[in-house]
């Protein structure tokens, strides 16, 4: 890209991302798209969003060291420099002298010369000095939030839940990159081929130890394997593969997905499936619906039935005991991800979790009627907070006597995650921290006759 250019396109989609809640992997994508990026620049560009992101309120407790307290930056100002700083602690591609003559140019194009001043003002300062000392804050949350880029608040709540130590492990990890997954149409092609034509390919590639369908993608942009471009290929997180590989449903059910966009288990339940039987797929908007009948084409599945409506009313959709299977996969906060959406922890407040636990709550009352005596049903999120999880899988028990966490469910886990810190009697919980995976949440219920 032309000189400034591309730290320029960087500051404004942290810009969008910041003032007008824009999800950082769309936007990069749509960047991506949207202008002729060289691979080297493409690599640069989502590093540099995410990286910034990631440490935003470190970066920030760096800037506020050096700026005057009644000293009100604009906020792009700001963006400006938390990702000059990133790229001044945290990479090492580009020496401290170029990053900061680009930023200058770009804040005189974008205000005056008081400005630029004041931008090469405070990163010379940056680079004299180095990185703050944090040894000062003797608060060990407030200085773990600082130093991880977490909300002081989610930090306590972490704690409250897991202890100190889970908790600085689980911050720590979610400043750094996992590997993306996918999964292979097992109907069309078989892993070890896929991992095969992706080694030739010039992909490094390793199998994943959850799935039998799932691949680790270690270097290589999967978008443009040709096995993606073929639909031999669904980017999906391995600990997601493990929703519809713990439902298990066999050729010829009847098969419920309430949550269902963008597709990713509907047609991970289809391939399970052989293509036999029918999966019911629903989600909230037609927007969503149209991405899971587009997956479900891709992949060359078509048992799918999707349609858009609110898990909440399935109940005047559907008699009674019609399924066989059902999937649960709830809206939820998402604080599993934040290593792929960085976003994600600084957009969510307390009162969404509390919120969330009623939605999630609500859906299992309501399609808890749909699954036929003997069925079973997944529930699961891409969250770890216990309010989502645990506490919401008690007192749907509570409320439910025909219903019980399937003690099956802990025998059939993959043998990695049987002795998992996270397994307990309500279920599975995976931090970001141990397999390189999303944080995630499941369990399975089976239903019995009322006792």
């Amino acid at each position: 890209m032309r000189k400034y250019a591309l730290r320029n396109t960087v500051l404004d989609v942290l810009i969008r991302i910041d003032e007008q809640g824009g999800y950082s992997h769309l936007l990069i994508n749509h960047e991506l798209k949207k202008n002729q990026i060289a691979a080297i620049d493409e690599r640069l560009l989502t590093e540099i969003v995410y990286g910034t992101l990631q440490h935003k309120l470190y970066l920030d407790y760096v800037i506020d060291e050096f700026v005057k307290s009644n000293q009100r930056l604009k906020p792009w100002v700001r963006m400006l420099l938390r990702m000059s700083i990133y790229q001044m602690f945290f990479l090492d591609k580009v020496p401290d002298h170029a990053i900061i003559h680009e930023a200058v140019e770009i804040a005189k194009q974008r205000g005056h010369r008081g400005i630029a001043s004041l931008v090469n003002g405070v990163l010379r300062n940056v680079q004299r000095q180095g990185r703050p000392n944090l040894d000062s804050i003797k608060d060990p949350i407030k200085r773990l939030a600082i130093e991880t880029s977490h909300p002081q608040w989610l930090v306590e709540r972490w704690v409250k839940s897991y202890g100190y130590d889970t908790t600085e492990a689980m911050c720590q990890a979610n400043l750094n990159h996992k590997p993306i997954s996918v999964r292979v149409q097992a109907l069309r092609i078989q892993r070890q081929e896929a991992m095969k034509q992706l080694e030739q390919e010039g992909f490094t590639v390793k199998p994943s130890p959850i799935s039998e369908q799932g691949i680790t993608i270690e270097e290589g942009n999967i978008l443009k394997s040709s096995l993606f471009l073929d639909g031999l290929l669904t980017i999906q997180d391995q600990s997601s593969m493990l929703a519809g590989q713990m439902l298990a449903p066999i050729p010829g059910m009847q098969v419920l997905d309430t949550c269902s966009a963008p597709g990713g288990k509907a047609t991970h339940l289809a391939e399970l499936m052989e293509n036999m039987g029918t999966v019911k797929a629903h989600d909230l908007h037609d927007k969503k619906i149209r991405l899971i009948k587009e997956k479900a084409k891709q992949l060359q599945l078509s048992i799918i039935d999707a349609s858009a409506m609110d898990a909440r009313k399935l109940g005047s959709l559907y008699s009674p005991e019609s399924f066989d299977r059902i999937l649960v996969d709830a809206p939820c906060s998402g604080l599993g991800v934040i290593r792929g959406k960085p976003d994600i922890k600084y957009s969510k407040q307390e009162a969404d979790i509390a919120r969330l636990s009623i939605i999630q709550s609500d859906i299992l009352e309501t399609v808890a009627p749909l699954l036929k005596q003997g069925g079973k049903l997944v529930y699961s999120t891409c969250t770890v907070d216990p309010a989502e999880n645990t506490e919401v899988v008690s007192q749907f028990l509570n409320r439910h006597p025909d219903y019980e966490v399937d003690p099956t469910f802990f025998t059939e886990l993959p043998d990695t995650l049987q002795q998992s810190i996270g397994v307990s009697k309500y279920g599975l919980q995976i931090f970001p921290q141990q397999y390189e995976t999303d944080g995630f949440f499941l369990v399975r219920f089976v239903r019995h006759g009322r006792k």
